[in-house]
């Protein structure tokens, strides 16, 4: 039986609102039969909206930002959400599906600075705000003068602390900049080598109940194909390594000519070791890829990234 409409859960935030209705277009574009009134944007409070304070790993981990959303989905008080795919656990929760991405935004990380200089110019003991050991890992492998204080809090809120004085610079992803036109702030574009992105940055995540088969027909019309590989690559790297939040790590794959390329980067525990590998294979090849990758960066640090 056809569903008389579709509700979208979302956080209620101003960029996740903007991923939500980015999801809401797609749908109406590829169902017609649904009219903009009959697909509903419900916005849910989450703990990591909550916890402005402390790192994501002190309080729980990355589920913070999508256990509430995936409970309504479970219970059928939605019937699918919308994350940042970079916000979710790698291990999927029973009973629901996260298997259908649109298209990746720009995945690259900024610096957000007082006075508009690029990092490597800052004054030694400058404070950088991040909540991200993995951003903290990356700019101290190049730069061990700065001092680094946790941020959290939406993108605006985060920009106002910087000018408040709190901070000498931020560190945030491009993704987000960019759809909440903020783009005049940025003082430094790193490339995908400079600081390679958390997995999944970048993507919006389309998650659905394992048993709603009409929803996930919907669902495949619109996912992305080069996106989800390219998701399901990154994932399997975390998978392998049994990462949570307190795992610094960096991974991006890309597709380009018939090849799956990825680069990846995972830190020690405390940061003082880094370990690195780039490699491709024929895109046919692309489900053991991230698999194989994962074992190699495991065996490399001989488990120095977790407790």
């Amino acid at each position: 039986m056809t569903k008389k409409k579709i509700i979208i859960g979302s956080r209620g935030s101003k960029l996740a609102l903007i991923y939500a209705n980015i999801a809401k277009k797609k749908l109406l574009k590829f169902k017609d039969k649904y009219s903009f009134d009959e697909i509903i944007i419900k916005k849910i409070k989450t703990d990591g909206d909550e916890i402005q304070n402390v790192r994501l790993s002190d309080t729980g981990g990355k589920g913070l930002f999508s256990k509430k959303i995936e409970e309504e989905l479970k219970e059928s008080k939605i019937d699918l959400a919308v994350h940042a795919l970079k916000d979710m656990p790698s291990i999927e929760t029973r009973g629901l599906v996260t298997q259908y991405f649109l298209e990746r935004n720009d995945p690259r990380e900024v610096l957000i600075s007082k006075d508009n200089k690029i990092l490597k110019d800052q004054k030694k003991g400058a404070i950088i705000g991040t909540s991200s050991l993995r951003r903290e890992f990356q700019v101290k492998n190049k730069n061990s003068n700065f001092k680094f204080k946790i941020i959290r809090g939406n993108v605006d809120t985060r920009i106002k602390k910087l000018k408040d004085g709190l901070y000498d610079g931020i560190i945030l992803s491009l993704t987000g900049i960019k759809f909440l036109s903020l783009e005049e702030n940025i003082s430094q574009t790193f490339s995908i080598s400079e600081m390679i992105p958390s997995v999944g940055q970048g993507i919006i995540a389309l998650q659905c109940r394992e048993n709603d088969f009409e929803i996930q027909d919907i669902l495949k019309n619109i996912n992305h194909d080069k996106t989800q590989k390219c998701a399901n690559v990154e994932r399997d790297i975390l998978k392998t390594l049994e990462g949570d939040c307190n795992t610094a790590i960096g991974a991006h794959a890309k597709i380009e000519n018939g090849k799956i390329y990825v680069e990846a980067e995972l830190f020690s525990l405390d940061g003082s070791k880094r370990f690195y590998i780039k490699t491709s294979k024929e895109l046919k090849y692309q489900e053991q890829l991230g698999k194989e990758i994962g074992t190699i960066l495991k065996e490399k640090s001989k488990n120095s990234y977790r407790k």
